[in-house]
């Protein structure tokens, strides 16, 4: 089996994981509701460090599952890679997950992998903004883990369970952020809501600085000139990176995932730009598959920061998501913090104001499939710093 690895499930069915095109893996993404963008065939032209390919699960011919997986080599051992599916595989995480992830590792081990790391899309727990507000205000309770949540997912705690006995290995560090995507989210759910349900969502002082914004005439457009619209973003995102002390992504980086995302789909990334009297003041970039919309990156200026650029950008992006029938407004990675000595928690305050709920996903795991190869890259990526 060189070229596809089949495993025949409790119930009968023959599940066949073997490389397919990415116009086939496009087919599928379209036919989802929600897929991460991690997961999209342009993904692969973004890491252009990683060599990346499309699988496909097939059942008696018919595709039925699909992943992107990111092949990382291993230093001065070139022939075995780190297969890396991030917020993946594209599967039925409902059912008989070995009988989906048996044929994948059989497959990328015969490929040379010497591990598997994935993120399944799956969640485990929510926690509403008022919840979360009171776990903040509370000095017994330090982590949103420490508290039961508004709601639990069996699912996600199956595949949790099941991940964990057939060996695969959790990636999930305490603060929830890791080498790969984290493990907690906070999101705003938009099905069956209007624009008014979303601001009587938020906190006062969002709404605030949305009609502050609108006060002091600040204008969001989209961007429509590519290079010279993705330069400004990108001067911004530099100055606020050496402001809030973080390393920048190069300009070529976004230029690159511009152009793949949107060759892809021409909805798939959006750059809004916000402008007072003239000046960039604020800048965000928005990603789309189906109906989930990310807020993917954002900058400001330090000056004129009180006419809130930011909430503007904002509430331009959840409109707009809103208006494309999306499902969630996802404002991506938050730490599980609530202890007011963090430093980690001025990240969920901020994201909280939007209304909304934290979510924790299944995180990500790994799987050894070359067990002295997987131990040398460990420690190989510890001393680094991973």
């Amino acid at each position: 089996m060189s070229y596809s690895e089949t495993v025949r499930t409790p119930a009968g069915v023959n599940l066949t994981v073997r490389p397919i095109s990415a116009a086939d893996h496009l087919a599928f993404v379209r036919a989802q509701r929600s897929v991460s963008f991690l997961q999209t065939p342009a993904w692969g032209h973004v890491k252009t460090e990683w060599r990346s390919e499309s699988l496909g699960w097939h059942d008696r011919g018919r595709l039925v599952g699909a992943g992107l997986v990111l092949h990382r080599p291993v230093p001065r051992l070139d022939r075995y890679t780190l297969a890396y599916l991030p917020e993946g595989p594209v599967i039925d995480w409902t059912g008989e997950i070995d009988a989906w992830l048996d044929p994948l590792a059989a497959y990328l081990k015969a490929h040379g992998a010497f591990a598997i790391r994935l993120g399944p899309p799956v969640r485990t727990n929510t926690w509403g903004a008022a919840q979360v507000k009171e776990g903040m205000t509370d000095p017994g309770i330090r982590r949103l883990t420490e508290m039961s949540g508004d709601w639990s997912d069996p699912v996600g705690a199956r595949v949790a369970d099941r991940l964990r006995g057939a060996g695969w290995l959790p990636q999930n560090p305490e603060d929830g952020f890791g080498v790969g995507h984290p493990q907690f989210k906070y999101e705003i759910p938009l099905a069956g809501r209007s624009e008014d349900d979303l601001l009587k969502g938020m906190n006062q002082q969002w709404r605030r600085n949305i009609k502050k914004a609108a006060k002091e005439g600040v204008e969001v457009t989209v961007g429509s000139t590519p290079g010279r619209d993705l330069k400004a973003f990108h001067d911004l995102y530099v100055h606020t990176a050496e402001r809030d002390r973080f390393t920048p992504r190069p300009l070529r980086y976004f230029e690159t995932m511009f152009a793949a995302l949107s060759t892809e789909d021409p909805d798939r990334i959006r750059l809004y730009l916000a402008h007072h009297e003239g000046d960039l003041v604020a800048a965000t970039v928005l990603v789309r598959v189906g109906a989930h919309a990310w807020y993917s990156y954002g900058a400001s200026s330090t000056q004129k920061r009180e006419v809130r650029g930011s909430n503007a950008c904002q509430w331009a992006m959840i409109r707009d998501s809103l208006a494309a029938g999306c499902d969630v407004y996802d404002l991506r990675g938050i730490t599980p913090t609530l202890d007011a000595d963090d430093p980690h928690v001025g990240l969920i305050r901020f994201k909280v104001g939007t209304g909304g709920r934290a979510v924790r996903y299944v995180g990500e795991w790994d799987l050894p499939l070359r067990p002295m190869v997987y131990r040398a890259f460990d420690l190989y990526m510890r001393r680094r710093g991973r």
